[in-house]
């Protein structure tokens, strides 16, 4: 008993004392090497759990084997050998959650990457959780706003989707992500950033535009970047998941981004490949289907009775030469609730952000769209597809009715509506304004190059009216006539006619 125990303390332990056998289990290293331990002993030990090491360095049971178990380090010291003790936790692999990781960044375990205090959450979620159920799950029927004008109006992502962004590398898939986490800046929903094998300069990168454009503090940076053990890696988008299930299940909305999940499987092919698990097509195990269609279940707006809370995951993948029939994005592809497809042609030809209109979708859709988006943009998508079709016939050099020219030219002006720079994400009433502007055929007699002016004419003029999106269509094109410098119309069709004021 140590000398300066209390009486009263030293009392009750020795009340709660009960003399008996105590059994641990201990096991041995056998070899260690790029992340992964080989260990003898352990006859209790439990896929997933937990192992501490004798020189502080700590694992997960990856791989059961008749007579070794496979671990996977989370932490590694220069002092793990071969003969170093393992000892069993008990205990699985879990993330702190709560409001106190607001703008802070941390690795798939918790602890701080930002040189400040580990956060003070209360509560701890487990990283590997099941999916909600059907019968607390909700429809999709809450619009996310991206900021982004051909994903709100063509291609709409509703509170609760799963959507996926692919693209070659350098196209701007990242930069869709961080735009749609930046528009969400001062809004109520809780947003978590999971990078995933990625440099330290892009991950510094990207903290510091969420911080320049006021996002971070309301956004989660989980970070396993590529100089991270595979394992830290292997579990960043769960950790991310879990973050934000724990809002989710308090009815808060959430999104989470995963950057990227083409890298997540390599992590996670290369563990499998040294843990001698079978390799499948391109070398990757047979279950990684099953892993990530674990991970994107986990997203979805929950029922009324539940809380109503909602995540949605954004998954970012990435092809090679544009091929998008590739074993992970088509696996992808199948498990989520829609795409949007980035190309080079498109890159190459100026048009940002190049997203594919034609092979990009959501099966979503106009169900989590306002009203009076739905209503401006419900034929956008088909008239642009009919002007791209309409563009390729022109270069055979035919001579085009009048009809068709001016249907080519209201196709140019919109494809120089829609384009739009990174990390400027647009209010959804300055694109409500926009779309009504080209509907009512208010830019038909402007010049090409004076599209991109205007449009940001419509965007001072919103953001200093009171205006909003349930407002009745006429009094918006009065409001719009109005930043645009147009009289009212006179009944005769000739104020139509007329362009905006230069």
């Amino acid at each position: 008993m140590s000398a300066g125990l209390p009486l009263d303390q030293a009392a009750t332990w020795l009340q709660d004392y009960a003399f008996g056998l105590s059994v641990h289990e201990q096991g041995v290293v056998v070899s260690v090497g790029d992340g992964i331990a080989w260990i003898s002993g352990l006859p209790s030990a439990a896929v997933d759990e937990i192992l501490s090491f004798a020189d502080g360095s700590r694992g997960i049971v990856f791989g059961l084997e008749r007579q070794l178990v496979g671990a996977v380090l989370l932490h590694q010291t220069q002092r793990l050998t071969a003969g170093t003790q393992v000892y069993l936790t008990g205990r699985g692999v879990g993330i702190p959650a709560g409001d106190a990781l607001l703008g802070r960044i941390v690795d798939p375990l918790g602890a701080p990457l930002d040189d400040r205090p580990p956060p003070d959450c209360t509560d701890r979620r487990t990283l590997d959780a099941a999916s909600p159920p059907m019968i607390q799950r909700d429809f999709v029927s809450e619009p996310l706003f991206t900021g982004s004008k051909i994903i709100d109006a063509l291609i709409p992502i509703g509170r609760g989707q799963r959507q996926l962004i692919i693209g070659d590398m350098g196209l701007g898939r990242s930069a869709l992500a961080i735009d749609t986490v930046i528009n969400q800046a001062g809004s109520d929903l809780r947003c978590v950033y999971v990078l995933i094998g990625q440099k330290r300069s892009a991950v510094v990168d990207t903290v510091r535009l969420l911080g320049e454009h006021g996002a971070l503090e309301n956004t989660t940076v989980v970070v396993g970047e590529a100089s991270a053990l595979p394992g830290l890696k292997y579990l960043a988008p769960f950790a991310g998941c879990a973050i934000a299930e724990h809002w989710m299940a308090r009815g808060l909305d959430t999104l989470v981004v995963y950057d990227d999940l083409s890298a997540h499987a390599r992590a996670y092919r290369e563990l499998s490949l040294l843990l001698r698990r079978p390799p499948g097509r391109e070398a990757y195990p047979g279950d990684i289907f099953f892993l990530h269609a674990k991970l994107l279940e986990r997203a979805t707006a929950l029922a009324a009775g539940e809380g109503g809370g909602s995540m949605t995951a954004l998954a970012i993948v990435e092809t090679r030469l544009g091929e998008i029939a590739s074993y992970i994005p088509t696996n992808l592809i199948s498990i989520s609730d829609g795409q949007i497809y980035l190309t080079q042609e498109l890159f190459a030809a100026g048009f940002l952000p190049a997203i594919d209109i034609p092979r990009s979708v959501s099966r979503v859709g106009g169900k989590a769209q306002p009203q009076a988006i739905k209503r401006e943009a419900g034929r956008m998508k088909l008239d642009y597809l009919q002007f791209l079709d309409l563009e390729i016939f022109t270069r055979f050099g035919a001579r085009l009715e009048a009809g068709v020219e001016s249907q080519l030219k209201r196709g140019a002006i919109l494809r120089e509506l829609l384009r739009q720079d990174r990390f400027s994400p647009l209010p959804i009433r300055a694109q409500l304004a926009w779309l009504i502007a080209f509907n009512a055929g208010l830019f038909d007699r402007v010049e090409l190059d004076q599209v991109a002016g205007l449009a940001e004419r419509l965007r001072h003029g919103v953001e200093s009216s009171p205006l909003d999106l349930d407002d009745p269509r006429e009094r918006w094109l009065g409001a719009i006539r109005g930043w645009l410098g147009l009289p009212e119309p006179d009944g005769s069709g000739e104020a139509d006619d007329q362009g905006p004021a230069a």
